[in-house]
């Protein structure tokens, strides 16, 4: 078996039975393609199923002079992953993986904003300007609904049931959940549709996509982080920020305004209870008041 045909098979397992975003698929791709350019930069013949425990050992040895540890780590996991694939397969009989351990490196807790840096954020926004109106429903919605960015920018009109207090997102793997939105979210997002989106010259193709860049074009993710960052700059904000940080407050808020974790994982499309739990760290003195609530000894 060639590293060709294995990647390709590979990254047809991990769309049609894992059902990864392609964005997934690429990174888990790119830590093959690393591996297989070390073995040609160094002229070893392994294949797929040849390769030894030790080569990899050689691999990961020179990745660790070039990346931190939290780097590291990610790719031995990408690594594993594609050859228990070919264990599944039976192309190997086992995972040359097995006895390399990843570094031990601490839980990195996710950067939080006050009530405050968010007020202060969209306060900043210019007004005056079409965009602006668009930029504060953006971060309105980033918060008031804990997006990811991508999530945001593939919204759709058709998404919207502001009726019922939903929105529809489509999430990692083409996932769907409905969050809840709150009327003042709903409220900028209906001031940007019927005072600037009305106004757009829609390109074919984006007639449903909600946030529009000034061409009636969809907008990247890329515009999403310059814009928070001119407003983190604006406003002398020393904290390093990006989309995801409004997902990160809008759990962090919840939790310590007493919401269960089982409802903040829902909301924000965790797989698992664990990957939501993360916020709990932030916020200790949650926990202090759980039990000084529910415990029957208090």
């Amino acid at each position: 078996m060639k590293w060709k045909h294995a990647l390709k098979d590979y990254q047809l397992y991990l769309k049609i039975e894992r059902g990864l975003s392609q964005n997934s698929i690429d990174s888990y791709s790119l830590d093959i393609q690393k591996l297989i350019l070390f073995l040609e930069e160094n002229s070893i013949n392994s294949s797929p199923i040849s390769i030894s425990t030790e080569i990899i050992q050689q691999f990961i040895y020179k990745i660790a002079k070039q990346v931190n540890a939290r780097s590291q780590s990610r790719l031995i996991s990408g690594l594993r992953s594609f050859f228990n694939y070919l264990v599944f397969e039976d192309y190997r009989k086992t995972n040359p993986l097995e006895l390399i351990e990843s570094p031990k490196i601490g839980r990195k807790l996710p950067d939080t904003l006050t009530e405050d840096e968010i007020d202060k954020l969209i306060t900043a926004i210019d007004l005056s300007k079409p965009q602006g109106e668009r930029n504060r429903a953006i971060l309105e919605t980033l918060y008031g609904c804990g997006l990811r960015v991508s999530e945001l920018v593939n919204l759709k009109l058709s998404d919207l049931f502001f009726d019922e207090g939903f929105i529809k997102v489509t999430g990692k793997g083409d996932k769907q959940r409905f969050v809840p939105i709150v009327p003042i979210t709903q409220k900028y997002i209906n001031i940007y549709r019927k005072e600037v989106r009305n106004h757009i010259n829609i390109q074919a193709g984006f007639e449903d996509t909600l946030f529009l860049n000034r061409r009636g074009k969809q907008l990247t993710r890329a515009m999403i982080f310059t814009i928070i960052k001119q407003l983190a700059e604006k406003i002398g904000l020393k904290k390093n920020i990006s989309p995801h940080t409004f997902r990160h407050s809008f759990a962090t808020h919840l939790l310590q305004n007493d919401a269960d974790l089982r409802s903040i994982q829902l909301m924000l499309g965790h797989e698992s209870i664990t990957t939501t739990e993360i916020y709990v760290h932030l916020d200790k003195s949650h926990l202090t008041k759980v039990v000084e609530k529910y415990h029957p000894r208090k």
